[in-house]
């Protein structure tokens, strides 16, 4: 039996180590520059990048012998100067690198893809180079990923015998390593060395499974602390229902938009000229109101068109123009508000900032959170805070780059609707001596009435109708237009004159206001317009029976049926919203009742239009 040679674990730590930091680094290299590629080589490339993972390692080993033997391209240069690889030291780090290189590479790129790229936008919306992005954003919440990656590189070059057998050999204190010398104590029947051997091979992959295991574990899994999401009380009397107007004197705001961008499911084509103060993209989820914002943000690149901020050409198809994100000063509150979960309130407040002096740097996310009232959660995470908290650090974080543009992606969307009335007013406050362009994106038409002067409306892509908000909810145009300011009775209509149209899904035929236009398809009536009254005289006053009713908190909802007593089975006619007072009074009458459809408030529809334009936004 022979004595144990402790070389082995010396060599094979050695090895391990420099396999391992060389790894790291290639490993996350090629994983970057992976991650942004968009080669169509890119599946190619990550093919043979991978390759070293599933191949048999002594097929690798007959690779690397092939590149770096006696007759191989760079075994021969190296030669020249008298360096050999093979059968040497150098050689077990490069095997157990190549080996174990797989594992680092695809680990740190599937952490880095599992990055939020909303936050990278946000990153570079707020002046971030791609290197800063890199390396305080993506780094920093990829590296759980990219340290397992480094634990799992380790342990495979620790293990690693084929390839390091063909180009390093078996030489004993130079080449052999652990799992080469239980090779080497088997073949010659001393069972002991390999036994002990095979325990420290076993005692540091146990290590390392417990170092992944504790890793997780330390994880950092903020819990929301639920705080109460209210004003102080006297920041709640501060905030005025409307909006102030920007002092006089100012430079005048314009944002110019004429782009197009082909979707997965339709085209966009977005058109308007914006001014100061806020202008609403009203829609449905999918309209295109999203891809709007991030095209004048940046983070995505319209087909063709033509993007101005103040004059500025930020994007221009013909004349090869795009600015990136970082240089454009537009800032952008996302849905999910994209803060750095990595990072305190006041370092998100602070990270558009970092070309300023400390002082100033200071001083200015100080005014942001005494602006938002959020002062006391400087030094919280994100995680920790309520969903109203992370709305006001989104906006804190947004002005304090002081934004030519104020990019607003439905930034209520995920409150309550009482904390969404107070979100409103603390975001008009916050604005209202706010000198720049706003556009806010939002599918809920009383939040658009509310907070928005000029209303512009998307359907698939396209802007379908666009005007000052009284005008467009008085005369939407479009079948669209109006379902999205509100309107819950629309049915086709035909014209039976110049003043009459045939309604057939209400049983009914309308006298009008004014002639009826030829391209008219549909007729529209809002809720809210409906009059009850008994014997009364006019246009439009027909008998109507009630099918159903739906109770909200202050008024009742009827489903009513026209001319006749509703038949089991048969759906109503219309829709009418009354106050819970009148409902008192019309629910103990007798029916039929009478109801009235005004012929000055139908609404005119047609089906679908590309120019039902009123005026430009911001003109």
């Amino acid at each position: 039996m022979y004595a144990i040679d402790p070389s082995p674990l010396a060599i094979s730590l050695a090895t391990t180590c420099a396999a391992t930091i060389a790894t790291f680094f290639l490993g996350l290299l090629a994983a970057r520059l992976m991650y942004a590629s968009q080669s169509a080589m890119r599946p190619w490339i990550d093919g043979i990048l991978t390759l070293p993972l599933v191949l048999p390692p002594t097929v690798v080993g007959f690779f690397l012998l092939l590149i770096f033997g006696r007759h191989g391209p760079i075994g021969h240069l190296l030669e020249q100067i008298g360096v050999t690889i093979v059968f040497s030291w150098p050689a077990t780090v490069i095997a157990a690198t190549v080996v174990a290189f797989p594992l680092m590479y695809r680990t740190a790129l599937g952490a880095l893809e599992q990055v939020n790229p909303t936050l990278l936008q946000a990153a570079r919306t707020l002046g971030a180079s791609e290197w800063r992005v890199f390396r305080r954003v993506l780094l920093p919440l990829a590296s759980p990923g990219v340290v397992a990656g480094a634990v799992l590189a380790f342990a495979r070059a620790l293990g690693e015998f084929g390839a390091t057998l063909m180009l390093a050999g078996n030489i004993p204190g130079r080449t052999q390593t652990m799992p080469i010398a239980i090779f080497s104590a088997v073949e010659r029947d001393d069972m002991h060395a390999a036994i002990v051997w095979v325990v420290f091979i076993v005692a540091l992959s146990l290590a390392i499974i417990r170092l992944l295991n504790r890793q997780g574990a330390a994880r950092r899994a903020w819990q929301p602390a639920a705080p109460a999401d209210t004003l102080p009380l006297e920041a709640a009397a501060r905030i005025a229902e409307e909006p102030r107007t920007p002092e006089d004197g100012k430079p005048s705001a314009t944002l110019e938009i004429d782009v197009e961008k082909t979707l997965d499911n339709f085209t966009l084509q977005v058109q308007f000229h914006a001014g100061r103060g806020a202008l609403g993209l009203l829609g449905a989820s999918g309209a295109g109101k999203s891809m709007t914002l991030r095209l004048i943000a940046g983070v995505a690149i319209p087909d063709r068109g033509r993007i101005a901020l103040n004059g500025k050409t930020l994007f221009d198809s013909a004349s090869g123009i795009h600015i990136p994100p970082a240089r454009r000063r537009i800032g952008v509150v996302f849905q999910d508000y994209a803060l750095f979960p990595h990072m305190t309130v006041a370092e998100n407040v602070a990270f558009g900032l970092h070309a300023l002096p400390e002082g100033e740097r200071r001083g200015r996310v100080r005014q942001q959170l005494d602006r938002m009232h959020i002062a006391d959660l400087g030094a919280r995470y994100p995680g920790e805070l309520s969903g109203g908290q992370r709305q006001r650090v989104a906006i804190a974080r947004c002005l304090a780059i002081q934004p030519d543009a104020l990019l607003l992606d439905e930034p209520f969307a995920a409150l309550d609707p009482h904390l969404r009335r107070q979100m409103e007013g603390q975001l008009r406050e916050a604005l209202a001596s706010y000198n720049g362009v706003v556009v806010f994106v939002t599918h809920d038409m009383e939040e658009a009435f509310r907070f928005c002067a000029e209303l512009l409306v998307l359907d698939e892509g396209r802007v379908i109708a666009s005007g000052p908000k009284h005008a467009l909810f008085e005369q939407p145009r479009t079948v669209v237009s109006a379902r999205l300011t509100g309107c819950k009775n629309i049915a086709a209509a035909r014209a039976i004159d110049a003043g009459r149209i045939a309604v057939d899904a209400w049983n009914c035929s309308l006298a009008l206001a004014a002639p009826v236009s030829g391209s008219i398809t549909h007729a529209g009536y809002r809720s809210h317009h409906f009059r009850f009254q008994q014997n009364a005289a006019g246009d439009n006053i027909f008998p109507c029976w009630l099918v159903e009713t739906s109770e909200a908190p202050h008024e009742m909802t009827l489903y009513l049926r026209l001319h006749h007593p509703p038949q089991p089975g048969e759906p109503h006619h219309l829709q009418a919203d009354i106050p819970k007072d009148q409902w008192r009074t019309l629910s103990v009458q007798q029916q039929p009742w009478q109801i009235q459809i005004d012929p000055g408030l139908i609404l005119l529809l047609e089906e679908n239009s590309t120019s039902a334009n009123l005026s430009r936004p911001g003109t």
